[in-house]
């Protein structure tokens, strides 16, 4: 009796021991309770309306502006505008001390009709060979026939014929002296034309209307002209009622920008404002671009820089933009050099599948990984997201189109009816596999165990 009661009390521990280890391994492979899965937090795939965004920043400027140069050196005499002032195409904005060029002038017309008189006096030269010669070229005739019946002795002749080639080249010599006087009357010419020209631009009028952003130089200083090494920027006229936003898109970003995308520019003088622009220009060449013969100069300093394009967003004039020009202190509400921040607006779908962008992750083709390991062969990387089946992981391969801050959508491998899970996203990119169990918990309480774990 007693051996009996022994043996059933090792059958009923063996029994338990049984159990509890097939307790554990279950709540471990998730077959029983909801502790054994991986925490996660899911959303159900839903229909949205996307707006791909590209973000940069810059600064503001005139869409046009020109800087005034002289194209001749010398001093101020005269300055009509001040920093600030409005002008219209055509207004007078300084003049240079003319007296020397006048003078230059004076003298290449005195020069000019000095040259004209020598016209007229090479063409009264040329009159008066001509008649000499048609003379000596009557005597020639005349005498020809009466050497040739022996009329006249050989030495009469002779100086009949010396006579008249005499007359004939001192004719052809006038002729010329003509003609080189008229050249030499066309070099004066265009020296007085250009005389002329450098004592018009003495007198310097505004090529376009707008404000005189800014002005460098005073009354009374002297400045170099334009023919001269680059010559004093004395000041600059812009268009400070049209303006643009000039932002550094990243190389990644500036094939999605298009001429004529729409852009929400912040600007930091209106923090509570929006404004609406347009993209009108994007450069061909990145900010940094250097050319060949440079690169291996330049090398060391361009690997440090960020690759960006210029992208131009002219600022329209909307309610907005107009509300701000009724406000009496802001005569101008952009100046140049403010601080702006865009949004270009590059691409939108609407009701389209989407889910969020840290659901989407890639791995690595499985059949094509096996390949790697062995051959080192690289497999396909494959876009998925994992949804909830029955608290089991499904790995699903979806492809997917444009997204914003938040959402991404996909164009192929979901229905719609789906819960795709939504973090974290270490779970997401390394920890989930195909049939992982599941621990479904809301989002908020998700981070709030990551935080006690931390």
């Amino acid at each position: 009796m007693k051996q009996k009661n022994n043996k059933l009390l090792y059958i009923l521990v063996s029994i338990v021991v049984v159990l509890v280890i097939i307790a554990i391994i279950g709540k471990k492979a998730g077959w029983i309770g909801q502790g054994g899965g991986i925490k996660v937090a899911v959303e159900k795939v839903s229909h949205r309306s996307i707006i791909q965004k590209v973000t940069a920043s810059g600064q503001i400027y005139p869409v046009t502006e020109v800087t005034i140069s002289p194209d001749v050196s010398g001093e101020i005499v005269e300055l009509d505008v001040k920093e600030g002032d409005s002008i219209s195409k055509g207004q007078l904005l300084l003049k240079i001390q003319p007296d020397f060029y006048q003078a230059a002038l004076e003298q290449s017309e005195a020069s000019l009709n000095t040259n004209k008189a020598n016209v007229l006096n090479a063409k009264a030269q040329y009159a008066q060979a001509k008649a000499q010669f048609q003379k000596a070229k009557s005597d020639y005739d005349r005498n020809k026939s009466l050497y040739e019946e022996k009329v006249i002795s050989q030495s009469d002749w002779d100086n009949f014929q010396a006579t008249y080639k005499s007359a004939q080249a001192s004719a052809d010599a006038a002729e010329q002296s003509v003609e080189a006087a008229k050249f030499n009357v066309s070099s004066a010419q265009a020296i007085a034309q250009q005389a002329r020209d450098n004592l018009n631009k003495t007198t310097i009028y505004s090529p376009m209307s707008g404000i005189v952003a800014k002005l460098n130089n005073e009354k009374g200083e002297r400045v170099v002209g334009t023919a001269q090494m680059s010559g004093t920027n004395i000041l600059t006229i812009a268009d400070l009622y049209n303006m643009e936003a000039r932002v550094d898109v990243s190389e990644n970003d500036v094939l999605r920008t298009a001429v004529g995308d729409t852009a929400n520019v912040a600007i930091d003088a209106y923090p509570d404002k929006v404004f609406k622009g347009v993209v009108t220009q994007i450069a061909n060449s990145s900010s940094n671009f250097t050319s060949e013969t440079s690169a291996t100069s330049s090398a060391s300093t361009s690997t440090q820089q960020a690759t960006n394009f210029t992208v131009r967003i002219h600022l329209l004039r909307d309610s907005t933009v107009q509300n701000l020009f009724i406000k009496k202190h802001i005569k101008f509400p952009f100046l140049p050099g403010m601080s702006a921040s865009v949004d270009i607006l590059t691409a939108r779908a609407n009701n389209v599948l989407a889910v969020p962008i840290q659901s989407v992750t890639t791995r690595i083709d499985s059949v094509k990984g096996k390949k790697q390991a062995t051959t080192g062969v690289k497999g396909k990387l494959q876009e998925i997201v994992f949804v909830n089946k029955n608290g089991k992981a499904q790995k699903i391969n979806v492809t997917t189109g444009i997204q914003d801050d938040e959402y991404i959508e996909v164009t192929g491998g979901l229905k719609g009816d789906e819960q795709v899970v939504t973090a974290p996203f270490s779970a997401i990119s390394k920890m989930l596999r195909d049939s992982s169990m599941l621990d479904i918990v809301k989002k908020d309480e998700l981070f709030s165990d990551e935080q006690k774990n931390q």
